[in-house]
């Protein structure tokens, strides 16, 4: 396919997201089953107009002033994809799978003729207005940067299974790829993010995959999992497992040693983790699967629970951009009390004297630490513990620091720590 071609695939998958309410994977999957003659580099180039189309989306309808999907997705190709308007009329011209030829208007408008400087704030953040006081009380003066930095396309993030390898030698067999080692995690690798219709490799039919000896996971979520702590031979309850990472972490960090017990209330989303944890070696991980009755054995034993509680996904806004426009204050509302019950469903796992950690992939107060101190007021056997002391611990003085509203509790973000955004919060049970 030709550029023009790509443009309006890009425009028809965007019809199909911001008009049907398709999620876009599935968006984007329905599109190249429909166009088989799309070859990978095609669907490559047009799932990242879209994507930086849905990242920035009140930005480019705002330069656009329309926020039609052709409107996007030519204002996707050229403000986010780096394209020249001449180089998009040379390409329309005479292809007839490229949308109709630009008029002056969206040729002015590509041309720069709307600048955001008389834009709102959330407008300039790409954050969905009514989200957006929230936002900026969160993070004040920095709030349109923090905003900005999520619209940026997001790394390919590796961790090094120390089960297995150490990440000096799986970092010498990614060289073609340019990985690096991460600025923070001690077994992360980073592969950047590419410009233009650039495509990250597909790590999963490399050897280190296919062996266990690398995971795919977000530097973030690997700082969270480091931050638990978890020594050999505890016993640990990741009770939020979803599919999996986390555990894996643990197991690694603990040198598969003790216990790990996965557990998820949704049986589906826990389903690859035995899969994952034999490819990793991780003997240490027991899953658990649903009702939460089968973990009655575990009641008051267990040294360290995680919970990476049901959330609205803030954080992870440049890996699924849909998902901003779609949340609404409904969906906050319920996250809300699942957290709630989550935190209440979990904290008897703890033994006394054990830890609790409170994990979100969130950056709203509303879901962290508002989170945290009604649990605190409502169960006064257990204290709040600085995580800020054993970040330095792990990570040292050096690296990128996380926000933290209270000296304990710490956020990550993409513009504050360059990862995805996660919350992070540590508590003691004391009787």
């Amino acid at each position: 396919m030709r550029l023009g071609g790509r443009i309006q695939a890009a425009a028809e998958v965007l019809e199909d997201i911001l008009e049907r309410k398709t999620p876009a994977t599935m968006a984007l999957r329905d599109w190249g089953k429909a166009h088989r003659f799309a070859g990978s580099k095609d669907r490559s180039a047009i799932g990242n107009y879209v994507h930086d189309a849905l990242r920035c989306k009140s930005s480019l309808a705002f330069r656009m002033d329309s926020e039609t999907p052709r409107a996007l997705a030519l204002a996707s190709a050229v403000f986010m994809g780096g394209k020249t308007p001449e180089e998009l009329i040379e390409a329309f011209d005479g292809d007839t799978h490229a949308p109709s030829k630009l008029s002056d208007d969206e040729l002015a408008k590509l041309g720069g003729a709307i600048n955001l400087d008389g834009a709102s704030d959330w407008v300039k953040a790409d954050v969905p207005e009514w989200i957006w006081p929230a936002f900026e009380n969160n993070f004040g003066e920095e709030a349109i940067a923090e905003g900005q930095a999520l619209t940026m396309r997001p790394p390919l993030d590796l961790r090094v299974n120390s089960i297995k390898s150490h990440p000096a030698r799986e970092l010498g067999k990614l060289e073609d790829h340019s990985a690096r080692p991460c600025e923070i995690s001690p077994v992360g690798l980073r592969i950047n993010a590419l410009e233009g219709d650039g495509r990250l490799p597909n790590i999963q039919i490399e050897e280190g995959y296919q062996t266990g000896a690398v995971e795919i996971q977000d530097e973030g979520s690997q700082i969270v999992s480091l931050l638990c702590d978890a020594r050999p031979g505890e016993k640990v309850l990741d009770y939020c497992a979803g599919g999996g990472g986390k555990s894996l972490a643990l197991a690694a960090e603990m040198q598969n040693q003790g216990n790990v017990y996965g557990f998820d209330i949704d049986k589906r989303r826990l389903a690859p983790l035995y899969q994952r944890a034999q490819r990793a070696g991780a003997d240490v991980i027991e899953v658990r699967q649903p009702p939460s009755e089968g973990l009655k054995d575990l009641v008051g034993k267990m040294d360290r629970v995680l919970i990476d509680a049901p959330c609205t996904g803030v954080g992870t806004w440049r890996r699924k951009p849909d998902a901003k426009w779609r949340l609404n204050e409904d969906a906050l509302e319920r996250r809300n009390n699942e957290q709630r019950s989550v935190l209440n469903s979990a904290k008897g796992f703890v033994k006394p004297g054990g830890l609790m950690f409170y994990v979100t992939c969130s950056m709203l107060a509303e879901e962290n630490e508002a989170q945290v101190y009604a649990f605190l007021e409502d169960n006064e056997n257990f204290t709040l513990l600085s995580a800020g002391e054993v970040w330095e611990e792990k990570f040292g003085a050096a690296v990128p620091k996380p926000w933290s509203a209270d000296g304990c509790t710490l956020t990550l973000t993409p513009a504050s720590t360059n990862t995805d955004g996660f919350f992070f919060a540590v508590m003691e049970r004391n009787a």
